[in-house]
């Protein structure tokens, strides 16, 4: 599935969601079906925005005739105040969208904020933020998208971009050089970048003698992490996981690991506050 196409289904099924088939009853009845308005949308804090695609996806599915504007491109850091885009035409079309466009807005700005307070965090080391698997089930492409638009990168799109051996296919398969055999006879997972998951320095001697593409050090402590970084020195990419905050992020980066995932880029980031001020055409 293409970002496209994923924005297309949610697009429409956020719009049904809302809409139902009835459509916006309380606008139908309040507001006259020719007034003409224009819809600014405000940034009510400092933060990073995405999803404008979306925005403009969910007003062009429910009125093509209305006149999106950006201000900002995805990406932009904006304070409070700023304006980050207006929608022209039909004040019924307008309010219909409205609550479905800003929640496409809000939720992947929200994640592009907590993603670049992450990247700050880390400047001047050289460890790279990624995100996990842990979204929202359907909008992995979108939020995934908004980690890029934060400064982050992303880890495997999903289960068929990468092989990552953890802690439950060792045990289903009898041990790590069992998992590791397997994968390397099977036609299509050995073509892949192989990534092992540690939670010791003896399971990473174990995966170093496997060489793989990636080495994830799973909850390890930080005296731990840098004696695997010592261990390893520089051979196979490290990657710290499990439990990374804001306030402990620095010192896990300090410890010399190339990445660290944070499932909480998609999983816990807050919507970003916006709101959109209705102004009369003249």
């Amino acid at each position: 599935m293409t970002f496209e196409d994923a924005l297309a289904t949610l697009v429409e099924l956020a719009l049904q969601e809302d809409l139902g088939d009835l459509g916006d009853v309380t606008t139908r009845a309040t507001v006259p079906a020719d007034m003409q308005l224009t819809g600014q949308v405000i940034a009510k804090g400092k933060g990073v925005i995405a999803g404008l695609p979306a925005f403009v996806a969910v007003y062009q599915r429910v009125d093509a005739a209305l006149d999106v504007q950006l201000c900002v491109q995805d990406g932009a850091e904006v304070d409070a105040g700023a304006a980050i885009c207006t929608v022209s035409g039909r004040a019924g079309s307008i309010l219909s969208g409205e609550r479905v466009a800003l929640n496409f807005l809000q939720r992947l700005s929200g994640i592009a904020t907590l993603t670049a307070r992450f990247v700050e965090a880390l400047r001047g080391t050289r460890t790279t933020i990624l995100d996990t698997r842990k979204t929202t089930p359907g909008w992995r492409l979108l939020e995934k998208y908004a980690v890029r638009m934060g400064g982050g990168q992303n880890h495997r799109m999903g289960l068929y971009d990468a092989v990552m051996i953890k802690d439950n296919h060792i045990a289903a398969a009898g041990g790590l050089e069992q998992a590791a055999a397997r994968v390397r006879s099977d036609p299509v997972a050995r073509e892949l970048p192989l990534i092992v998951e540690v939670e010791t320095l003896d399971q990473l001697r174990d995966a170093l003698a496997l060489r793989p593409d990636r080495i994830l050090l799973d909850n390890m402590s930080l005296d731990t992490m840098a004696a695997a970084v010592q261990l390893v020195a520089g051979r196979i990419s490290l990657e710290a996981s499990g439990n990374v905050s804001l306030a402990t992020a620095r010192a896990v980066a300090e410890t010399g690991v190339d990445f660290i995932s944070v499932g909480a880029l998609t999983h816990s980031a807050p919507a970003f506050d916006l709101s959109m001020k209705l102004l009369r055409q003249s």
